[in-house]
């Protein structure tokens, strides 16, 4: 990474203005999401790691109070679901954090780690079962929703209640509880030491 990097670096050692070490962290924060999403193949997950950082790196100079690996996580999941547009043939718009989730679900039900990792974030045209399968996955990782309505119900406190619901002196039941429990106390006592 960093002879990739260092190849970009200006006199200063620095990569759009940020330091290697930071460059370094957005890396190390890019490449453990695509292992999330189970990509093994290492020419690969480089090679996308570097087309994020790439994005990253032309839009760090315009927001400086933002960090590397902020701006790059960003360009991540923007790219990824474009990507999930493009296959899927929806529109991003209004619906990107439901696409994404739904889309991550779907190249996992799909297999893509393992029969079509080469095809992930390239551009088209894919081979036909690769695009059925995630289609297919896609429609089939969404629930199903149902309108529901929830009415309060009154709590349900317990036996509690049975011992306190005596009327105009509300603690006499329980009261009379303990008294019947000291008294019987007192004759196992008696008995026993007479």
């Amino acid at each position: 990474m960093e002879s990739t990097l260092k190849s970009l670096t200006d006199g200063s050692g620095h990569i759009a203005g940020r330091s290697l070490e930071e460059w370094n962290a957005a890396y190390v924060k890019v490449e453990n999401y695509f292992h999330a999403l189970r990509i093994r193949n290492k020419p690969l997950l480089g090679q996308l790691v570097l087309r994020v950082l790439e994005r990253a790196q032309s839009r760090v100079t315009a927001e400086p109070n933002r960090s590397a690996t902020e701006i790059a996580a960003e360009e991540m999941d923007r790219l990824v679901t474009e990507w999930f547009a493009d296959v899927l043939q929806t529109s991003p718009t209004g619906t990107d954090q439901f696409l994404s989730t739904r889309g991550r679900l779907a190249l996992l039900l799909a297999d893509m780690p393992g029969k079509w990792q080469d095809q992930f974030l390239r551009p088209g045209p894919w081979p036909e079962e690769f695009v059925e399968a995630m289609r297919e996955t896609f429609f089939r990782a969404g629930p199903d929703f149902q309108l529901s309505k929830m009415v309060p119900r009154p709590l349900d406190l317990g036996p509690i209640t049975v011992l306190t619901n005596l009327g105009k002196v509300p603690y006499v039941r329980m009261v009379l509880a303990w008294a019947g429990f000291a008294l019987l106390l007192i004759v196992i006592f008696y008995l026993t030491h007479r």
